[in-house]
């Protein structure tokens, strides 16, 4: 880049929204932060901040918000943006399925329509490998069928992919690159910022560590019955660092005008929660007391990615394994026992602008 090009960052104060700004910046770009912190908290921004050792334009602000969001892209000249505001989590989305459809829905056809109103025709969609539904087989490719959901979430993101394929069609300046994540776990390794829900996780790792701080008696294990060999679901964990570096990796093919691509982002190694668990607990020194619970609603047996073309052709491959991965969660859960802030009840409100 002969001039450093500006990245706005959706959903930037969230887990893998605030790793992902510390790799783009570092990367040489220059960023601006979007998020409404109801899923997340201004103290991430604060340890970015840290990090870099140079602040980061920040607007707390809904991405529906239409208004909102066209000052902002008034303020910058704006040349690629990185989506990850959403809401994610499978099993709620199931529970709560019209909040997921309007959130991510809306959040995303707002976000379009302003960035195609300022010109601005880049951007990386964060996506989910729930839009394959349940593997037809393994390690999973791109060119697995996709559509297959088994929740509200995995359609709003299968929904949303299929709107930006109608968007390429229609309208060449268009460049996605939609990116399918496995599951991201970890921290970054200074330990100063991490995964921080709100509320009891919903994920299994953030869940993990906070029953090895003391926060939670323990952690259940959903389903112990799956066509998996200890009989508990098989994911592809990976590391929240890699998966930012995929980011930046993502913003070089937008610079290609590249239409629309889609790329798996994982390590192609499948563990069980049976494998995390007892790996958790090694890194942490921690016994993690568990107690087998019902399968839930929208899970699949196993599920892990088939990466080779990420490799190919954005140049990028997972450099961090599972020993990593939980060693850098339990340093950033042990340094920050309740996360970013102290306990305290949270208000009532969407989250949309934390990350995935």
């Amino acid at each position: 880049m002969s001039e450093a090009e500006c990245v706005l960052i959706t959903g930037g104060a969230g887990y893998i929204g605030s790793h992902t700004t510390i790799e783009v910046i570092n990367s040489g770009y220059t960023a601006v932060i979007i998020d409404n912190l109801c899923n997340s908290s201004i103290e991430c921004i604060h340890r970015v901040t840290k990090i870099l050792g140079h602040k980061v334009p920040f607007y707390q602000c809904d991405v529906r918000n239409k208004k909102a969001l066209q000052q902002v892209f008034s303020k910058h000249k704006i040349a690629h943006v990185l989506h990850f505001a959403g809401v994610k989590a499978v099993g709620e989305s199931c529970r709560k399925p019209l909040m997921y459809y309007k959130n991510n829905m809306e959040c995303t056809f707002t976000l379009l329509e302003v960035m195609r109103e300022y010109e601005v025709f880049n951007l990386v969609f964060s996506s989910s490998a729930t839009v394959y539904g349940v593997p037809k087989y393994l390690p999973v490719d791109e060119k697995h069928v996709t559509g297959g959901c088994t929740s509200p979430y995995g359609r709003t993101k299968y929904y949303l992919e299929q709107m930006m394929y109608d968007l390429a069609a229609a309208d060449e300046r268009w460049n996605f690159v939609l990116l399918r994540y496995f599951n991201p776990a970890g921290a970054h390794p200074s330990g100063e910022i991490g995964e921080d829900p709100s509320g009891p996780p919903n994920n299994l790792m953030p869940y993990m560590a906070q029953v090895a701080v003391g926060r939670r008696k323990e952690l259940q294990v959903f389903g112990s019955d799956y066509d998996t060999p200890d009989g508990t679901g098989v994911r592809d964990y990976i590391h929240v660092v890699d998966l930012a570096v995929g980011h930046v990796n993502a913003l070089k093919k937008l610079s290609s005008k590249c239409g629309i691509v889609a790329y798996n982002l994982g390590t192609g190694q499948g563990y069980s929660v049976l494998d995390m668990i007892h790996a958790f607990e090694k890194a942490s020194g921690k016994e993690i007391p568990y107690q087998m619970a019902p399968r839930r609603t929208g899970d699949v047996d196993s599920c892990y990615a088939d990466a080779t073309i990420a490799q190919k052709e954005l140049g990028w491959k997972a450099k961090y394994g599972l020993t990593e991965m939980c060693e850098d969660l339990w340093r950033w859960q042990s340094m920050n026992p309740h996360g970013f802030n102290p306990p305290q009840e949270n208000g009532d409100c969407l989250p949309n602008g934390h990350a995935k």
